[in-house]
């Protein structure tokens, strides 16, 4: 059986493959159907302020005529230039469970990016380190969190097989209110508030456009010294923040901004588990996603703490320890009192400090491959 593969692009081509991902998952009762629309976006190279400065070529393999698998190659031009090297990425793999279709992929993505001076795939990425990355290889028992990726078990041994060595572990912590909320917590955290001055304050999302500056300029200050980061441009953020505005909905106290005398020197970005919802969709289409949140929001019970950011200058005096309170009260007004923290690396030695003093438990872990071309 030869398997071959074949390049799309266009409308039509980025279709079959965004629609090609159901194949894999069926009777995975884990998996979490993506929107059409939103991936449809996210892929569009028009519309997506991403390939501004990116390009990305779209693989799908088949073996006599039948879909069996899928990757998208990425140079991300200003990942090369902030981090001086030659790195092309690859993302959105799919595949059944056969080493060629694995291997043809990884090998039509990696010549690809070679023809274009790359010396270095790494992945996944879909398509940034600001979007949804990894490869899940610990914690295949419980549906992923919004924006976290999932994957069947055999993907990383495809990987392996395919010659990818591990670059770096992402942890996802698991957080249990009443194992967090722990007086030693709110005292701390008390102290913290009135020996720096540290206040916190909700976003405005009536004057989202003015917040969205404060708000970039934290998030880019805050993770510009994480490994593979990439600061993100203004239409980028803008990109991001007019979907979260839509998705946090009731929730907008789960993001809020910390102030120290009245200056900006952090934020929370913490979202409902829409997935407990989206779980329901299998079609991917807008109108049932939309009755399924509307009537299914007050079920969920579970958010993700996605960023908790503080400028380097006020890293280890405690601020995190105010946010970490902050979310834990404001999503117990909502009745939710689980969380996972995600992503984290494994060597980012603060995080995952103050993460085991919360607690919190490592209960999933995500990978980054690299291969050499």
């Amino acid at each position: 059986m030869a398997v071959t593969i074949r390049p799309v692009s266009g409308t039509a081509g980025t279709r079959e493959f965004v629609k090609l991902q159901w194949k894999f998952y069926q009777g995975d009762h884990n998996w979490v159907p993506p929107l059409l629309m939103d991936r449809m976006k996210l892929l569009n190279v028009k519309k997506n302020p991403f390939f501004k400065h990116s390009d990305m070529q779209l693989f799908i393999a088949e073996d006599q005529g039948e879909a069996v698998g899928r990757i998208a190659a990425i140079i991300n031009r200003n990942h090369n230039a902030v981090h001086g090297d030659k790195v092309g990425f690859f993302g959105f793999f799919e595949a059944i469970n056969r080493q060629d279709v694995a291997n043809a992929l990884v090998d039509a993505a990696a010549a690809w990016l070679r023809a274009k001076g790359m010396d270095t795939m790494r992945g996944p990425m879909n398509p940034s380190v600001n979007d949804e990355i990894g490869m899940l290889v610990k914690g295949f028992d419980r549906p992923p969190v919004i924006l976290m990726t999932y994957n069947p078990r055999y993907y990383p041994l495809l990987m392996e097989g395919a010659g990818m060595k591990k670059a770096k572990d992402l942890l996802a912590y698991l957080l249990e209110n009443e194992r967090v909320a722990t007086e030693k917590l709110e005292r701390g955290q008390q102290l913290v508030r009135e020996r720096y001055g540290v206040t916190v304050r909700d976003v405005d999302f009536k004057n989202i456009e003015r917040e969205a500056v404060i708000l970039k300029d934290l998030y880019n200050r805050s993770w510009e010294a994480n490994w593979g980061a990439v600061a993100m441009t203004d239409e980028e953020f803008d990109f991001l923040a007019k979907d979260l505005t839509q998705v946090v909905g009731k929730f907008k106290d789960l993001v809020f901004i910390l102030e120290r005398h009245g200056e900006p020197v952090g934020f929370a970005l913490c979202l409902p588990d829409l997935n407990q919802v989206l779980k329901h969709n299998g079609s991917g289409r807008l109108l049932p996603a939309l009755y399924h949140m509307l009537t299914g929001t007050r079920m969920i019970s579970f958010a993700r703490i996605i960023v908790l950011g503080v400028i380097p200058q006020y890293r280890g005096k405690g601020f995190d320890s105010v946010m970490y309170w902050e979310v834990l009260q404001r999503a117990a007004k909502h009745n939710i009192y689980t969380a996972e923290a995600s992503w984290v690396l494994e060597d980012n030695v603060m995080m995952n400090r103050g993460a085991k003093m919360m607690n919190a438990e490592a209960y999933k872990t995500y990978r980054i491959y690299d291969l050499a071309i």
